[in-house]
């Protein structure tokens, strides 16, 4: 059961590939909503928790072990947005929403090249969201009913989905 009677807020996941606008919705949603907003790759440099860098990928290799120790009071609490490009690893009972993102390949490639992204890190993530693989992944990790995938290729799009997202927090109910 992914809502636990024991929390009185929710705890949504918003994922995606990088560049889909997570930490800007997960942002502007904990200000609408008054919920944490915990950024996994900052958490991740900020405690060390990981297993050291991915030259190739120019990233850190995270231990998801030690992520998830790091993450299960605060979780068990509720009330967190939880901002990472994956989500398998999670345990299941954390979220009572899953969000993907999900953004048009050219604006993805645009917003990814302006970061600095090249080579295999460019190429990965481009295939990443073509092939929706954070959209199956989240299905298959978690029940259908809580997976909400979100179009996020503007500014009118993360407003919308900041509101859809807000109104759900507001009308959210642990169950019993």
């Amino acid at each position: 059961m992914a809502q636990d009677s024991k929390r009185s807020r929710p705890n949504i996941l918003v994922t995606g590939t990088p560049g889909t606008g997570k930490t800007t919705t997960s942002t502007a949603l904990a200000e609408s909503t008054q919920l944490r907003h915990i950024n996994i790759g900052e958490l991740v440099r900020e405690k060390n928790l990981h297993d050291g860098w991915d030259d190739e990928l120019e990233c850190h290799v995270i231990n998801e072990d030690l992520v998830c120790d790091e993450l299960e009071d605060i979780m068990e609490q509720g009330g967190n947005i939880v901002d990472y490009h994956g989500c398998d690893f999670f345990p299941e009972r954390w979220f009572d929403r899953v969000v993907v993102l999900q953004t048009e390949n050219s604006v993805l490639y645009d917003r990814l090249t302006k970061r600095g992204y090249t080579g295999a890190k460019l190429t990965n993530n481009i295939e990443c969201e073509i092939f929706q693989v954070l959209l199956e992944e989240a299905k298959e990790s978690y029940p259908e009913d809580i997976v909400l995938a979100l179009k996020s290729d503007t500014i009118e799009d993360i407003t919308r989905n900041i509101a859809i997202l807000t109104d759900w927090v507001r009308n959210w109910q642990p169950r019993s």
